[in-house]
């Protein structure tokens, strides 16, 4: 069997204009994760990628870390849901850009309920698919690794699309991605074993390349 690696980006810029952009640290971060693959004489044979500008940016770090070359596919069905537009569905008044923790602890329980709603098909968040078609989106990436390619993989994306990802390959209830979602941490690797027929879930929400005294304070969740 084959080894995919679902790396989510590393630190984005939660709370700045422009969210879609990796923070210094999220540089920095994304090259450690390459490097400790170089590290650990893990290599790759084919790779996906999201197009959102932080997914791009992660894995041009990893690939700067471990020297790769290979140019990863672009998979549009690797993008996160639009969380401005699943709070925007269900609480319509402005929101000031989170500042403080306070701030934040709102942000996030209105996405929980929000994506709870869009789940069960109680809200049409504008400029988004309906539920159904985003997982057939993060799916249909895992599909085409099944089908086209072998040895080590890497696909770099977001909390939402893994998180939907593991749930689906564990066979439990839609709800559970929105717990596994909050918790991914920033530059997390989760593995799956793959074989043509099907995948299975090895190892979720690790960061080994972060676990030794000078990277400990690099763990990050936005």
């Amino acid at each position: 069997m084959g080894t995919l690696y679902l790396v989510r980006h590393a630190q984005a810029s939660f709370g700045a204009d422009n969210y879609d952009q990796l923070s210094a640290l999220g540089e920095r971060q994304s090259v450690r994760l390459g490097e400790y693959f170089a590290q650990q004489g893990i290599t790759f044979d084919a790779a996906l990628c999201g197009t959102l500008q932080r997914h791009v940016q992660t894995f041009a770090g990893i690939a700067q870390g471990a020297g790769l070359a290979l140019e990863p596919l672009a998979w549009p069905g690797l993008n996160e849901f639009d969380s401005e537009a699943l709070i925007h569905a269900i609480h319509p008044h402005p929101l000031e850009r989170p500042t403080d923790p306070k701030d934040a602890k709102q942000h996030f329980r209105l996405l929980r309920d929000g994506l709870a709603a869009w789940m069960a098909g109680v809200v049409s968040p504008q400029g988004m698919p309906s539920y159904d078609a985003f997982v057939e989106g993060v799916m249909s990436a895992l599909a085409h690794v099944r089908a086209n390619c072998s040895g080590n993989v890497l696909l770099v994306s977001s909390g939402g699309p893994i998180s939907t990802a593991v749930t689906h390959i564990l066979g439990a209830p839609p709800e559970t991605s929105i717990t596994l979602n909050l918790r991914i941490r920033n530059i997390a690797v989760t593995e799956m074993a793959f074989n043509p027929k099907r995948c299975e879930l090895f190892t979720f929400n690790t960061l080994p390349h972060l676990d030794t005294a000078p990277y400990r304070d690099w763990i990050t969740y936005a």
